[in-house]
């Protein structure tokens, strides 16, 4: 029989690994409903036509043909996303909710890129989004940022740092600086940790800036800080002769208003980062790229922004970001930075005298479960020896043995009698937990 190979780009994490990613789930979602955004579950295909769009997405989608009926073109794809399935969701249901609308989803999608570290095929994400059916007040823009900063900041991270920039900025900038395709120099800026100032810079000139505009733009994405940002960015262009605007100073102070809120809210979290580009292109204001510190080279973990249409047609802006959990995830794993207490439910194992009495270990553990704690019967009537050592494989801490009525903690060795309708286990040991190292 032919070995199995993995596919790659498709994780499949250990029982214990899985634990983990559910319990960063569990964490986030709680923190997304405590600020009333509510769960939805879009269906995990769309048409093709909407997945593609007008974007570079196209070669990425994962068509779905039926086997019964080969040939053809592909009308249904795997979204690649979660915020194209939720643009459809709002448009076909928008009679039937209430705006502002608050969402968020953690769900796989699927994305056909070439594999490599923290970076997959299929992976979940966890997103959030406000959508106004009109106007959208720049308060929100905070209010997502800063639910997101407590989201991550409930994980077991050591630090993470929100690097945020926006397009009306980079415009009013763009426009003294005499750009006239603004989103050709975001795409090369975005490239900076890529290929350097000196790569972006002669890719700026080859896409007709001259010397003197391409030093400006390079100049401006070293700009960064909580503070100041409207002075730190008429320094730069006034260095290559430039006046700012009175729209390039608003645009300024109001960048520096949402950081100075976030971080009012979550202390030391957000900065202004006039280099961060990625999406620039996309949202049509602020841009928020989130980073673990010291393993910047993962890359953002979290992103998102402002934009000024949702759904097909125009209409309905919003802001939302998106939680690259998979990346995560798979980052602390390898890293050994967090494990479970046990990788199994069961805190109990009931152990079996012999196959006469299994019944009776049935009924103790059903007496246990009724009470809520997890267990489990033992496959077989081995000796107890050989009993314990296989709860104490599967990380289960207390072994009961039905025929003298006793359990016991095979951590310590203790051993006691108990009553399966009334005892309770220490409530560290009622649930596996999240352990960081």
């Amino acid at each position: 029989m032919p070995k199995v190979a993995p596919l790659s780009g498709f994780p499949e994490w250990t029982p214990a690994g899985v634990a983990v990613e559910q319990e960063l789930m569990r964490r986030i979602a709680d923190v997304f409903e405590l600020h009333g955004y509510a769960r939805l579950d879009t269906r995990a295909v769309e048409p093709v036509s909407r997945l593609a769009g007008d974007s570079d997405a196209a070669k990425e989608i994962y068509a779905l043909t039926r086997l019964a009926e080969p040939g053809g073109k592909a009308k249904l794809g795997l979204h690649f996303d979660l915020t194209v399935p939720f643009a459809r969701y709002v448009e076909e249901f928008q009679s039937q909710l209430q705006f502002p609308f608050r969402r968020y989803q953690i769900q796989k999608v699927w994305r056909g890129e070439r594999p490599q570290e923290g970076r997959f095929r299929e992976f979940y994400q966890a997103d959030i989004d406000v959508v106004a059916r009109e106007a959208l007040p720049a308060h929100l823009e905070v209010e997502v940022a800063t639910v997101m900063a407590r989201a991550l900041g409930a994980l077991p991270v050591p630090g993470l740092t929100m690097r945020v920039n926006d397009r009306r900025l980079m415009d009013a900038a763009y426009a003294v600086i005499g750009v006239d395709d603004v989103p050709a120099v975001l795409r090369s800026v975005d490239k900076l940790d890529k290929i350097g100032p000196e790569g972006v810079g002669a890719e700026l000139s080859g896409g007709g800036l001259a010397p003197s505009q391409a030093d400006a733009v390079l100049a401006l994405a070293t700009v960064e800080g909580t503070s100041g940002i409207s002075d730190a960015v008429a320094r730069v262009l006034e260095a290559h002769g430039l006046t700012p605007s009175e729209e390039l100073a608003a645009a300024a102070s109001a960048l520096e208003a949402v950081v100075a809120s976030v971080n009012a809210a979550v202390p030391d979290t957000a900065v202004v980062d006039l280099r961060i580009a990625r999406g620039l292109d996309y949202y049509t204001g602020t841009v928020f790229e989130t980073f673990v510190v010291g393993s910047e080279a993962l890359g953002s973990i979290c992103s998102g922004g402002r934009y000024e249409s949702l759904v097909a047609g125009g209409g309905m802006p919003g802001v939302g970001m998106s939680i690259g959990l998979s990346r995560l995830v798979s980052h602390l794993l390898a890293t050994g930075a967090v494990s479970m207490s046990r990788p199994v439910p069961s805190a109990v194992y009931v152990a079996v005298d012999d196959e006469e009495t299994r019944a009776a270990a049935d009924a103790v553990a059903t007496a246990l479960r009724s009470r809520g704690i997890a267990c489990e019967v033992s496959a077989n009537a081995a000796k107890f020896g050989k009993q314990i050592q296989a709860a104490e494989k599967r990380g289960i801490p207390f072994v009961w043995f039905t025929g003298t009525g006793e359990v016991k903690d095979i951590r310590s060795g203790e051993q006691q009698a108990a009553d399966p309708h009334s005892w309770e286990p220490p409530a560290d040991d009622r649930l596996p937990r999240l352990t960081v190292q």
